[in-house]
């Protein structure tokens, strides 16, 4: 009876941990590899750069900015890409985020110059790790991101608009995974991201047949949440980042602890059991039950407008 006793206390224990996990940070720790390593060996590589900016309505802009290489990631983007996403993770204020190509395009990719340089296994290994924890918590912040492709995205630009909570297209755009002609599988987590939003059928078709993604079908497979309007066309319409912007504060209008709350419930039940969102959505709950925004529409009413 002890021995079952203390089981049970055991059992008991760590199933509150599980349930207090949290749903962000890293996918791998210091355990798994060297990071402060593979940024020493990525930041070798120099080019371009990864450009943050913040607005006071509480969204920001990611640019992706190496025009004379197709806005390919060299190994330093990478590093900048981490520490974009570190200053984002503290914005207290932040409930949206729209990340963009600089000068028309989205992104081709990694620069092949830094990929041959680190070609041998265990140094891929490592850059897959640094990416893939830097681009999930990309996908976890707690705020709602949208990826705006304009151009091509292709490869690991590909994999980057799978980090975002949806990806407006704009009108000539492609997306298309073309990791196959290279020799190799997605390695930044687009394939298990992809599988995710579009089915396992789909991602086995857009993966082994390297298929282009214009935006009629990346709406039909639901890889795409909208297609923008060409400012080119039609008149008054704005940029496609001003589009982008219009179409994100639909969804960001409110407090930031409320849009903050909303997206780490829907990141709970996306990514836990369902035992664990159910105990992430009550704690989640706690922090905004008769916070100043619930006690601000309770007292003016404002439930149903």
């Amino acid at each position: 009876m002890v021995i079952c006793a203390a089981r049970h206390h055991l059992l008991r224990g760590s199933w509150a941990r599980m349930w207090q996990r949290p749903v962000s940070g890293r996918v791998y720790t210091e355990l798994d590899f060297d990071q402060e390593e593979i940024k020493a060996k990525l930041l070798g590589f120099p080019g371009g750069t990864i450009e943050l900016s913040k607005q006071e309505s509480g969204i920001a802009v990611l640019t992706i900015n190496n025009p004379s290489r197709m806005n390919a990631f060299s190994g330093s983007m990478m590093v900048q890409l981490e520490e974009k996403v570190s200053q984002l993770e503290q914005w207290s204020d932040g409930k949206g985020l729209i990340l963009q190509g600089a000068a028309g395009t989205f992104c081709s990719g990694s620069d092949l110059n830094a990929v041959q340089a680190i070609s041998k296994p265990q140094d891929g290994m490592k850059m897959c790790m640094f990416m893939q924890n830097a681009l999930t918590r990309l996908l976890r912040l707690p705020m709602i991101s949208v990826a705006l492709v304009e151009g091509r995205a292709v490869g690991g630009g590909a994999e980057l608009t799978t980090a975002c909570d949806f990806r407006l297209m704009a009108p000539g755009s492609v997306v298309q995974f073309v990791h196959k002609h290279l020799g190799v599988v997605p390695g930044w987590g687009g394939a298990a991201r992809l599988v995710h939003l579009v089915g396992s059928q789909n991602s086995l078709k857009l993966l082994s047949g390297a298929s282009k993604v214009d935006p009629e079908f990346g709406v039909q497979i639901r890889l795409a949440d909208g297609v923008l309007k060409d400012p080119q066309v039609e008149e008054g319409v704005g940029t496609v980042l001003q589009q982008a912007e219009k179409w994100l504060c639909h969804y960001t209008t409110g407090p930031p602890s409320v849009i903050q709350a909303i997206k780490k419930v829907a990141l709970s039940g996306r990514e836990l059991p369902l035992v664990e969102a159910l105990r992430t959505e009550k704690q989640v709950f706690g922090t905004v039950w008769g916070g100043p925004a619930n006690l601000q529409a309770l007292t003016s009413k404002s439930k149903y407008k």
